[in-house]
């Protein structure tokens, strides 16, 4: 109930209209989804509601969510730069419509072959993806998507290409990947990349993030560090798979914060599993 009560309290102060009842309102925090530029998830101990703004939220906004969260015993805080997925897999794959992005895991449910990414990544279902910039190699199809918990599963359909179950280090070794996981706030997690390998902790599970081009549950909050370019590339710690870069605000110059779509979830929904 006492989540329901901050939810109203955040609603009245930014104009969201709520469900009817609280037991409708609270399940996933899911009612306060309208402003763009916002990311809350509820601490693990005590359930307490952290909502942070970045740089685009104006300072009227700010005031208003400060004042109604602080009411309500919850917590609001800043998060410099501005929230916005990241395109550009470890190793990286193109779109048909030309983005570049990078391959999260390789999974498998045999007799195919998959990887996970992020949705924002992919086009249509089966949409082609190119294992080149020039569209002259093709890598695989687009089996599955789903845009509200940002991750995606494409079907290899290049039998040629070497397909290991691990993440490119890009210093020509490979970490296996053995199995996926939730993770938990506090640990130490590593990522992989356009901007190299990258380290940090997880920070919060369950986190919504408010992009400019629509809301995405369910993600992992961690302070590493990621850019345009990052998209769709693996968070693990040790042989465990964790997520796929989402997106997030910063860089790795200054340091930032970055959200990814669970392996885990996503895994589970599609019915694949590491090898």
């Amino acid at each position: 109930m006492r989540a329901a009560r901050l939810l109203v309290a955040i609603a009245t102060a930014v104009g969201v209209a709520l469900p009817a009842t609280a037991a409708e309102a609270a399940p996933g925090i899911q009612a306060f989804q309208r402003t763009v530029g916002t990311a809350w998830w509820q601490e693990p101990a005590g359930g307490r509601l952290t909502v942070s703004l970045d740089d685009t939220v104006s300072a009227a906004t700010a005031a208003g969510l400060s004042r109604a969260v602080s009411r309500a015993g919850g917590a609001v805080q800043r998060e410099p730069g501005v929230l916005r997925k990241h395109i550009a897999g470890a190793d990286p794959f193109f779109g048909a419509a030309g983005g570049r992005c990078l391959i999260g895991f390789n999974a498998r449910a045999l007799p195919d072959y998959y990887f996970l990414t992020s949705a924002h990544c992919v086009g249509a279902v089966g949409g082609t993806v190119y294992a080149d910039a020039a569209h002259t190699v093709a890598l695989g199809t687009v089996a599955t998507r789903n845009a509200g918990y940002d991750y995606a599963l494409v079907r290899y359909t290049n039998t040629t290409i070497a397909k290991p179950s691990a993440v490119d280090l890009h210093n020509g070794t490979l970490a296996p990947i053995t199995s996926f996981g939730t993770g938990y706030v506090g640990q130490t997690v590593t990522r992989s990349g356009a901007t190299g390998v990258r380290t940090g902790r997880i920070t919060a599970l369950n986190a919504t993030v408010n992009y400019a081009d629509g809301t995405v549950y369910g993600l992992i909050r961690t302070s590493v560090c990621s850019e345009p370019g990052d998209s769709g590339g693996p968070l693990f710690s040790g042989a465990v798979g964790l997520g796929m870069t989402s997106g997030g605000s910063g860089n790795c110059t200054s340091g930032g914060t970055t959200y990814f779509a669970s392996a885990a979830r996503a895994a589970n929904a599609y019915g694949v599993a590491p090898y």
